[in-house]
């Protein structure tokens, strides 16, 4: 990395940064890493000078000193428009995908229903549930549980071929096109002629589990990192507004800021399960299938605008090879009785071991395993969202099996499901412009382990209330513990659910629903900053393989997904939630007291039309060239 130092030479009367506005920041803290910056940015070119009243500028950006850090306010950064261009696209790709998922359970589990049309809708007003293919829970529970585990474990795959081969929009856009052709195989899977047949299955298995878990594991890994990379504020500087106050524009705060944004509208097309399941109970799946199909069509001509538009990380090979260049090194030299304990990260940096007479040739720098300490860092913080995911809506088909034995009052047994997303939307609003706001003029620090900790505590609370429920529903159901095939023991006609109302079964949606805000919005952002800037992809599909070991759990406690056992298929992972949080909490709480730092090297974030300027300057390129 080749530094500029002028500071001797020239004095900076102003800059130039990207405008700011005011947004809602988490609280104030000082930086305890004096080197952070220099650490992080990756650049290939790093320009220093100092400022008439001795301030460092980096790059044109004024780099607050560490009096400034502990005592200016924070504010996030103004995103260029291609951020949120970009969370339509996301919100686009999760409507189609949550309003399909929020039937698939009932189309496998329950049969036609003996008073529908055929299409698996009931007759109005009927307390069956809309089914088509009857194939029982614990099929229902495999089915749905291996496509989780295949659209979550796959990105590992496509989020390294994104990193080293093809870029992150061209597997954005692939992934697009696989969905879109699985969305009509399943439309078609739904129709009645098909599902009278008896025959409707094989094409519905292999639209879910085979090229819908294929597109949507090309897209989803690559999706935050591309919105992130277009944030213009990769390292904290100072500004002032045109009050005449000066504030710190904090990269942390600018990203979280622009994720809440991608989250709440996550959660508005997740809302799409709404119109979807009273479209299977009312008309049949071929329309609940039909809506998300044609919602999916909106997304071809947005990338296609979006294309010139955007920021882009070339792919420039993997870092993985270095990954484990770093750990043979560690291992070569000690670091086996090391695991867990300061200093194991030392034995791999390249200066320790020139210093200790190697002669090796190094592809990397010291700055380099910092990055990968803290990238082990992440994976490790994933690790803790496995058994929350679990709690956050029950194990496999669990939930399903216990809203199918309440008394739902002619609604569907699905819809409350829905009522996840209705409170992230609401919430979302509350946390940007109330939650923050407050906790910064109180002046109290809120780290993002901290924040994880707390949604972690808030999902194991929720997950109590599961338990119960099925507790009482079994007290009260007419077949005792045999409460979710009562309507095949008792004869038609006969009350086969029990007397407690659906509506409590809110309770557990609502409060779990809270905790994604504090857990997934979060891990977003540790994936991406924590990563060396070849790996990101990588790194944003390991968090997302936390969601593919839930679903392999699911899959493996397929066959304990019905009565008697189902209160423990609720009590269980709360159990085992509650030590999780404890323990998570005292293995990673020093990380909120690092200074967040996007990795990324600025020479490459260009949009296609920079980046073709750059050829005509330079008749012979050394960069790689990103058509994606």
């Amino acid at each position: 990395m080749t530094i500029v130092e002028r500071a001797n030479i020239s004095c900076v009367d102003s800059i130039t940064s990207a405008a700011t506005v005011p947004a809602p920041v988490s609280a104030v803290r000082a930086s305890v890493e004096e080197k952070a910056l220099e650490e992080k940015l990756g650049v290939t070119e790093v320009t220093r000078t100092i400022t008439k009243d001795g301030h460092e500028a980096l790059n044109g950006l004024i780099i607050p000193t560490e009096e400034e850090k502990s005592t200016l306010r924070r504010i996030a950064g103004k995103m260029p428009a291609e951020c949120y261009y970009l969370c339509a696209v996301e919100f686009a790709e999760r409507a189609s995908y949550y309003g399909c998922f929020q039937v698939y359970k009932n189309f496998i589990r329950a049969p036609l229903p003996p008073d529908g049309n055929g299409a698996g809708a009931t007759a109005p007003g009927s307390e069956y549930t809309a089914g088509a293919l009857g194939q029982g829970s614990v099929v229902a529970t495999a089915m749905t549980e291996a496509f989780k585990f295949l659209a979550y474990a796959l990105p590992i795959y496509f989020g390294w071929l994104a990193d080293t081969r093809y870029g992150r929009f061209k597997m954005i856009c692939w992934g697009v096109a696989i969905c879109g052709v699985a969305h009509i195989i399943m439309i078609i899977s739904a129709l009645p002629p098909v599902l009278q047949s008896g025959k409707a299955i094989g094409p519905f298995a292999l639209s879910l589990c085979n090229m819908l878990s294929i597109g949507a594991a090309q897209f989803k890994p690559n999706i935050s990192p591309t919105i992130i990379d277009q944030c213009p504020h990769k390292v904290a500087h100072v500004v002032t507004e045109d009050s005449g106050e000066k504030v710190i524009v904090d990269p942390e705060e600018s990203v979280n800021s622009v994720m809440l944004w991608f989250y709440l509208l996550i959660n508005i097309g997740a809302c799409f399960g709404i119109p979807t399941t009273y479209l299977a109970k009312l008309v049949g799946y071929w329309a609940a299938y039909l809506i998300p199909t044609i919602l999916y069509l909106l997304l071809p001509p947005l990338l296609w605008y979006l294309n010139p538009r955007l920021v882009k990380q070339p792919p420039g090979g993997s870092d993985l090879g270095n990954v484990f260049r770093v750990l043979g090194d560690i291992f070569a030299h000690g670091g086996l009785s090391k695991i867990g304990r300061k200093g194991f990260w030392e034995a791999g940096k390249p200066s320790v071991r020139k210093a200790a007479g190697s002669t090796k040739v190094y592809g990397y720098d010291d700055n380099f395993v910092n990055d990968v300490r803290r990238t082990f860092q992440a994976c490790g913080i994933f690790l803790f969202s496995p058994i929350w995911q679990i709690n956050d809506g029950g194990l496999g088909a669990a939930a399903n099996a216990l809203t199918a034995s309440m008394d739902t009052n002619g609604l569907p047994n699905d819809l409350l499901d829905n009522l996840n997303s209705v409170a992230i939307i609401l919430l979302v609003p509350v946390m940007n412009h109330v939650i923050y706001p407050l906790l910064r003029r109180r002046g109290i620090k809120w780290g993002p382990v901290s924040r994880m900790t707390f949604g972690f505590a808030l999902g194991t609370t929720g997950s109590i209330a599961y338990s119960v429920l099925q507790y009482y529903v079994y007290k009260t159901s007419p077949c005792g513990y045999n409460a979710t095939t009562c309507a095949d023991i008792l004869p038609e006609g006969e009350v086969t659910v029990s007397s407690i109302s659906y509506a409590y079964y809110a309770i557990p949606v609502i409060v779990t629903a809270f905790s994604e805000i504090f857990v997934n919005v979060t891990a977003y952002g540790i994936a991406y900053s924590r990563a060396p800037k070849n790996m990101k992809g990588l790194v944003a599909s390991i968090n997302l393989a936390m969601t593919a070991i839930s679903a392999a759990i699911g899959l493996a406690t397929a066959p304990a997904i019905r009565d008697p056992y189902l209160i423990w298929a609720f009590a269980g992972p709360t159990i085992v939630g509650a030590a999780f949080t404890v323990a998570f909490w005292f293995t990673f709480r020093h990380i909120d007291k690092e200074e967040f730092i996007l990795s990324s090297d600025f020479a490459d974030l260009k949009k296609d039309s920079e980046r073709e300027s750059d050829e005509e300057r330079a008749p012979q390129p050394k960069a790689i060239d990103e058509k994606s």
